[in-house]
């Protein structure tokens, strides 16, 4: 690993010295034999949900899981590090093959083609061991996932590129829908577990969600159970064209391995659009695959090792946690906790919940904090919304929607989180991310904040953003509390071109500095904040704990009166979140992560507003100061942010359109 030290050892000093604060064309979806969907269980009497049921992987279905996929890469001549995970993001074994590639390198290609080595800017072209980016494939498979859908790291290829669907074709088309998801169960974040807390979930993920194929969910009677990821060929990177289809070993050998525990057929990605385009499960086919379960006992010390990965495995085999259990660290609420029988929330796996709903603890910053009768009133308004509403991505059509809710104060302090009980994993930390960036780019405090950031290797100071987009946005006030900024308006500027894929057009000022350097390893503001995170963490794993790991709390920006970073877990730049207003005073923000962005949206502003009619007091923005007042003027154009997109007709129980306009 000495070249993956060396590579980020100027990232990792950053951090020490300032301190912590395809469609394979057919039916099946990338596989030929047709797995059905198994009956749903009724929700019980009373609830609208039905929780999934608690299945888990077996030591032995993990034996068999790497054997058959250590066959397919012997058959491919392809040795790969071999990692599962289950749904909550336990490491359960990560399997190294003799004479695999031991490092990874992040992609360096740019939407201007291939960055020279040394001029890459963000995580371009940074080399990390390849067990953490086989881990972080795993996790993005299971993260993605659900009941009602089956996400992989190809599908999540797709999401986040400059342009939805990404192909040579369809240049001028806006971002993907899920835009910046990959830095998200970053491992600095507050919110995510470590190994050394248990066996509670979410886990952190070494490098975020990953894009590059090979990292597939894997599921048991229809309930997702974890995931598989494989890295072998050395490049950390992501398919810029949807057109094509590839035989891609990494995929192949991650197939071959979930075997026996592939996605029910009819809720994988190629049977989910988003507007009008199918997404992506698998390039690689059952047919393509080498025959053959493969013997554990056989390889295991002969073909390859399982290895020890600091901070994530011991080395031994384990079996898989059962989600919905206290173990696993996310379970059903119980009354005392929160009122909506449907309800799920994060408990430390002895009983007691992680983050409990509470009042505001920034009194030193508001003259009025939220309460804790207003933060659950809040919460549960916006649960209300989210049941009643239409799933976007989950089958079968007409599901409700599935999703988590996080509330936070100015200081970015978490006032609760409560979740749908089948919503991804992945939700949990970015529907937070969402909440804390809200809240961030809407106080007073945020251009002093950012001021205070210093560069990362190859990236801008917090003060040079504030700059870009006090320019661009022609006003020497921007990001001191004038205007109210949704996760949709902070993510407007955060695109590669403004507006939203208009090839030709400047890029936003939270964006990189030009067009040309874009790349899902270098958005902008939101890479180079953490990048110093990421270097030390990766550092950490290289170095078999020689160095020390990234601290927990993201973000070189200074701590809140509170004593922590007000975005501790990274921001988060696609739509989902609102900030919280008492009167003309920001008090907190809310957000939601879990199914389409228009959805969260929807539940996030609305479920403010009905706990504003239903207390009075709080609520959304004045539209006076909501940022969609703010007109940009791109080459002699207004345009205009956007502040919340509500679906359409989006409710299961009535026919209401048009459900947020004039609030």
């Amino acid at each position: 690993m000495r070249g993956a030290t060396a590579s980020l050892a100027a990232i990792a000093l950053v951090l020490a010295g300032c301190g912590g604060g395809g469609s394979d064309g057919g039916q099946n979806g990338g596989g030929n034999a047709v797995v059905p969907t198994p009956t749903p269980t009724p929700p019980p009497s009373g609830q609208l949900y039905a929780p999934p049921a608690q299945e888990n992987l077996t030591a032995a279905d993990v034996q068999s899981i790497i054997a058959q996929a250590v066959n397919e890469a012997q058959a491919r001549n392809l040795p790969s590090m071999i990692a599962v995970t289950d749904r909550v993001g336990n490491v359960l074994a990560v399997f190294a093959m003799n004479g695999a590639n031991p490092e990874a390198t992040l992609s360096r290609q740019q939407i201007g083609g291939m960055a020279a080595n040394g001029s890459e800017i963000g995580l371009q072209g940074v080399a990390v061991p390849a067990q953490a980016a086989a881990i972080a494939k795993a996790l993005t498979g299971a993260y993605l996932s659900s009941g009602g859908n089956a996400f992989t790291s190809r599908t999540a290829s797709q999401i986040v590129q400059e342009h939805f669907p990404p192909a040579p074709t369809t240049v001028g088309l806006e971002s993907g829908p899920l835009f910046g998801v990959q830095f998200s169960q970053l491992p600095c974040s507050d919110l995510v577990a470590r190994a050394s807390d248990g066996l509670i979930g979410p886990k952190r993920s070494p490098l975020g969600l990953a894009a590059d194929p090979g990292g597939l969910p894997l599921y048991k009677n229809g309930v997702v159970v974890g995931g598989i990821g494989v890295m072998g060929d050395g490049d950390y990177g992501f398919d810029t064209n949807i057109l094509d289809t590839d035989n891609d070993d990494e995929e192949a050998i991650a197939l071959a391995g979930a075997q026996g525990f592939m996605a029910p057929t009819d809720i994988r990605a190629n049977r989910i659009f988003v507007d009008g385009t199918a997404l992506r499960f698998s390039d690689v086919t059952e047919a393509q695959i080498t025959a053959g379960a493969g013997n554990f006992a056989a390889i295991n010390g002969t073909a390859g090792n399982l290895l020890a990965v600091t901070g994530y495995t011991n080395g031994t085999l384990l079996a898989g946690t059962a989600y919905g259990t206290e173990a696993s660290g996310i379970r059903a609420a119980t009354a005392a906790e929160f009122s909506n029988r449907d309800a799920f929330v994060l408990t430390d796996g002895a009983g007691n919940p992680r983050f409990p709903i509470r009042a505001g603890t920034d009194a030193a910053s508001v003259s009025q904090p939220l309460t804790a009768g207003e933060v659950r009133a809040i919460l549960e308004e916006a649960f209300t919304v989210l049941s009643r509403a239409r799933a976007q991505i989950r089958r079968p059509l007409d599901s409700r929607m599935q999703a988590s809710i996080s509330l936070v104060d100015t200081h970015g302090e978490v006032l609760g989180v409560v979740r749908s009980p089948d919503g991804p994993i992945f939700g949990v930390d970015v529907s937070l991310q969402k909440a804390r960036t809200a809240a961030f780019f809407s106080n007073s405090v945020a251009a002093a904040q950012l001021q205070a950031v210093p560069a990362p290797p190859k990236g801008l100071s917090g003060a040079q953003y504030v700059t870009r987009v006090r320019a661009f946005l022609a006003d020497a006030n921007a990001l001191t509390g004038t205007f109210a900024f949704a996760d949709r308006s902070g993510g407007n500027l955060s695109r590669p071109y403004f507006p939203d894929g208009e090839v030709g057009q400047p890029p936003g000022p939270l964006s990189v500095a030009s067009s040309s350097q874009f790349s899902p390893f270098a958005v902008g503001m939101q890479t180079d904040l953490i990048v110093p995170n990421i270097g030390a963490h990766v550092a950490f794993i290289a170095s078999n704990g020689g160095s020390a790991d990234t601290p927990v709390g993201c973000t070189l920006v200074p701590n809140s009166p509170s004593g922590s970073p007000r975005i501790a877990n990274g921001i988060q730049i696609f739509p989902g979140s609102v900030p919280i207003y008492r009167g003309g005073q920001l008090v907190g923000g809310i957000g939601v992560s879990g199914d389409g962005i228009d959805q969260d949206d929807m539940v996030s502003f609305l479920g403010l507003h009905n706990a504003g009619v239903r207390l009075s007091g709080i609520g959304n923005a004045a539209p006076s100061i909501r940022a969609d007042r703010i007109v940009v003027n791109v080459n002699g154009r207004n345009v205009r942010l956007r502040y919340v997109n509500c679906p359409f007709a989006p409710f299961l129980d009535t026919d209401a359109q048009n459900v947020c306009q004039g609030l």
